[in-house]
């Protein structure tokens, strides 16, 4: 697995300790959420992972608290075969919900998640074939 900047402006994600087992991903544009409001926020970065790998996005466990965001998709799921899609290259994207009735601003470099890599099986009689084509929510 590997992270790679899409924009030049990107921050490539990081652990804070040697025991997190999040990446840190921040924003890679500036981005206002209006009250009650669903916005995509860019991170810039996509992840290169081995066909048997996905990224499971989660916002960070302060964010509810401090600035009023969860994100809108919780748990947030970036498949193996997002990377270098036609659509948007694979730009890992958190879609971040304003709970509060105020509008909250997010600043380019703020931290807006985490992003944990897992593994995982396929069924025996698995028969999946489809190939993607598109970006974010492309597969609905």
């Amino acid at each position: 697995m590997r992270f790679e900047k899409i924009t030049e402006n990107a921050f490539l994600p990081e652990r804070a300790t040697a025991n997190s087992a999040g990446y840190d991903f921040r924003a890679a544009e500036m981005v206002n959420i209006p009250p009650h409001g669903i916005a995509l926020v860019s991170t810039g970065i996509k992840c290169k992972m081995e066909p048997d790998q996905c990224l499971l996005l989660m916002v960070r466990s302060s964010m509810p608290r401090k600035m009023g965001l969860v994100l809108a998709n919780a748990p947030g799921l970036v498949d193996a075969d997002y990377y270098g899609n036609e659509t948007n290259d694979g730009n890992i994207m958190f879609q971040l919900r304003n709970i509060t009735d105020k509008e909250v601003h997010i600043s380019y470099g703020d931290k807006i998640g985490q992003g944990v890599v897992v593994n995982y099986v396929v069924a025996e009689d698995d028969q999946a074939s489809g190939t993607r084509t598109g970006g974010f929510g492309s597969t609905s």
